[in-house]
């Protein structure tokens, strides 16, 4: 089967909360944000242009989303995809959903990744 990744326009940051954070309201309006907490942290992902005033930050990273939707019986997608990533020398911010797995890549590192993923066949669309 070949995997086709879509490439986000927008750039994202990656945010570090204490646990007990109470998110303001204009995180839970943007088109995509993605939240995870645990009892030691409280991790946050927005565009870019949404400013927050979070403990720590990395900004521009891009987002990677494998067209989906996945089943739960389909296995070794994520791995596949990491692993080409990590031979081309590319950090990687791995999130999933009940449907499909999304991949942050630094915008730095953006065009070594399309190519390396373009070289195992996966197929890349950008929006």
């Amino acid at each position: 089967m070949r995997m086709t990744l879509a490439v986000h326009p927008e750039a994202y940051t990656i945010h570090s909360f204490s646990p007990q954070t109470v998110l303001p309201e204009t995180v839970f309006q943007q088109d995509i944000y993605f939240i995870g907490k645990t009892k030691e942290e409280l991790s946050v992902v927005v565009p870019s242009t949404l400013a927050l005033d979070s403990l720590e930050r990395e900004a521009n990273w891009r987002c990677f989303e494998i067209l989906g939707p996945l089943g739960f019986s389909m296995t070794g997608i994520l791995s596949r995809v990491s692993g080409t990533l990590a031979d081309a020398q590319v950090s990687i911010f791995a999130i999933s959903t009940f449907d499909t797995d999304y991949i942050l890549v630094k915008q730095n590192k953006l065009e070594r990744a399309i190519d390396a993923l373009k070289k195992q066949a996966y197929q890349i669309i950008q929006y």
